[in-house]
This record gives C-alpha cells, sequence and structure tokens, in this order.
C-alpha cells in the first residue's frame, strides 16, 4: 500500500462534517476548522445517534456534508478497555460502519478516519511505522479498541478500492489537552495524572499513587497539534497507506509523573502500584512520512501540561 501527495484538496467553501464535535479531539477540529473558510456541520447526540446506520444517513442525506472528520468514539484508559470491552469494540465498529457507509452513499467528496497507536502490535519494533499494522499479537488490555479501529481503517481502504473513495485514515499517539475525559475510573494516563495531584495538592498529601511500574514509555501529542495535523492530511494526502501523527518524543511513566506535579505544584513523593498493569512496554510512532508531507508538531509536553491543567481547573475545579 502506497500513499501520494495530493495538494489540490480545498476545505475552502465546503461543507465539512465534525462526528465526535464534542469530544476532546473533535471540539480541538471545530476550533482548528475556524481559521479555514468552511462551513462546520455538528449533530448532537439528541439529534442522531452515531451508532445507528438509518439515523446517520438521514442525516448527511439531508445537511449533504462534503468532507467528514470521523473522531467519535468510545474511548478510555487501561481499565476502562479492560473492564467494557463489548463497549469499546461494539460502540466503535457501529460509529465507523454507520458513518463511513453513508458518507459513501450520500457522496462526501473526502473523509478522514481517526484511529489510534494501540493499532499496532504489542511488541512492534520501535517506532512502530505504519507497515507494523496486522504483523503481531496486540496489546490484550486494549485490544477490543484496537481491533474495532483497525476496522475503520480497512474500512476506508475498502471503499476507496471497491467505490474510489477518497476515505483517508490518521493514527495519532497519547493525546492531551483541553476537553480531555477527567474521570479516575476511565481516563487516560495524563488525565489521572492532573486529578490524582491536584487532589494530593489540595489535600496536602505526603505522596501521590501512580499505576503501574513508572517504567513504560509513552508519547504524548497535545490534542491542537493533532487537530492541525488532520486538517493538513485532509489538504495534502491521498492514500490507502495509514499516517502515524506524534511528537516523536517518549517519556517514561514515573518522568510523566514528575513533570505533571511539577506542573499542578505538588511537591510530596510518589508511590508506584505494581499490581496495576503496565500496558505496552513501549509505544512510539514513526512520523517519518507525516514529516516528510510537511508536518510536525509545535506545542511541547511542559507547556501543553500547563494548558491542559489550566483547562482543569476551569472546567472541572469546583469552587
Amino acid at each position: 500500500m502506497t500513499g501520494k501527495l495530493e495538494t489540490s484538496f480545498s476545505l475552502s467553501g465546503k461543507r465539512v462534517m465534525v462526528a465526535g464535535h464534542k469530544g476532546m479531539v473533535g471540539s480541538a477540529i471545530v476550533r482548528r476548522l475556524e481559521h479555514e473558510n468552511c462551513e462546520v456541520l455538528t449533530a448532537s447526540h439528541d439529534e442522531v445517534n452515531l451508532c445507528r446506520q438509518t439515523e446517520v444517513e438521514d442525516w448527511m442525506a439531508g445537511h449533504k456534508p462534503q468532507v467528514v472528520f470521523l473522531a467519535a468514539a468510545t474511548v478510555g484508559g487501561i481499565l476502562a478497555n479492560d473492564s467494557r470491552p463489548a463497549e469499546f469494540i461494539y460502540d466503535n465498529l457501529a460509529i465507523e460502519t454507520s458513518v463511513i457507509h453513508a458518507s459513501w452513499k450520500t457522496r462526501v467528496e473526502k473523509l478522514i478516519l481517526l484511529g489510534s497507536s494501540c493499532i499496532y502490535p504489542r511488541n512492534a519494533t520501535q517506532p512502530m511505522n505504519e507497515e507494523a499494522l496486522l504483523t503481531g499479537p496486540l496489546e490484550p488490555t486494549n485490544e477490543w479498541y484496537a481491533v474495532a479501529k483497525i476496522a475503520g481503517i480497512k474500512l476506508c481502504q475498502a471503499y476507496r478500492k471497491q467505490y474510489g473513495c477518497d476515505f483517508i485514515s490518521a493514527q495519532p499517539t497519547n493525546l492531551y489537552g483541553p476537553g480531555d475525559k477527567y474521570d479516575i475510573k476511565s481516563s487516560h494516563v495524563i488525565p489521572a495524572l492532573i486529578i490524582k495531584a491536584h487532589q494530593a495538592k489540595t489535600n496536602a498529601s505526603k505522596a501521590m499513587e501512580v499505576w503501574g511500574s513508572g517504567a513504560p514509555l509513552r508519547e504524548f501529542l497535545y490534542v491542537g497539534d493533532l487537530a492541525d495535523a488532520l486538517v493538513f492530511l485532509m489538504k495534502n494526502y491521498s492514500g490507502e497507506m495509514q499516517i502515524n501523527v506524534g511528537s516523536g518524543i517518549e517519556v517514561n511513566i514515573r518522568e510523566l509523573a514528575q513533570i505533571v506535579c511539577r506542573t499542578v505544584g505538588f511537591d510530596g513523593d510518589l508511590t508506584f502500584d505494581i499490581s496495576r498493569p503496565d500496558g505496552s512496554p513501549r509505544k512510539l510512532l514513526d512520523v517519518t512520512r507525516m514529516s516528510n508531507l510537511g508536518w510536525q508538531a509545535k506545542i511541547g509536553l511542559e507547556d501543553g501540561l500547563t494548558q491542559a491543567y489550566q483547562w482543569f481547573l476551569d472546567n472541572k475545579v469546583k469552587t
């Protein structure tokens, strides 16, 4: 599978649907599209259930989007993935099939599917390039979500192959930023650490617990950077191959927790609960293709965490 550089697609004057506009990624895409000359279309869950094929087809037939950013998904951290496998595989499969099929039926000009780096094998060679897809077993704690996202990639490829649809997919690394999900039972690692550090600071605790050993390495991307990358790909890329989007920089969980604590202002000790799962030992994306297309991340981890924590204070902390 090869990709080509496509420089002729324009968003100017287009009706652009953002599926999942209330989520962290979707809301960032909406903010990014404010700088484009386009009409943004969104639908609340009360208007259309994206898991219901008929509802999606009817809504899209009525609103006639020309471009679709498919950012809607059921997401969560290790605990959520491991304890709610049926929800994670069903919801994500249903959303993808409904929106992608309806996009074909309503003659959408271009669609981009948002995937996840967990699509790659647990023990893939690092950094993970796009060719690593389907070359080995997945990480067991999030395989349900990964299988659904792999199916979404294959849907885009199949509709491209059979019908000539310009459907592409992007695979971001671990994301964080404004609009993140702050729920200690279902959050990803950064919002979970922000909650814990804030509570420890507020309660004047002497220590803060971190799940796992602290050894796994992770790469993080600020959600505003991802939104910019997705708009860039929509304008500049057309091909079967999913494109990795990341910062190219990794940090271990212990170091991440220390940075979060500095950002929040908690100066106590860290303790590590090794009875909790670590997940994949390392997840670094090879972003060579994205760099060669002409895009790189701009917001560093410490600056991004400062913005994420401020959003948390403004929106999630009761005063």
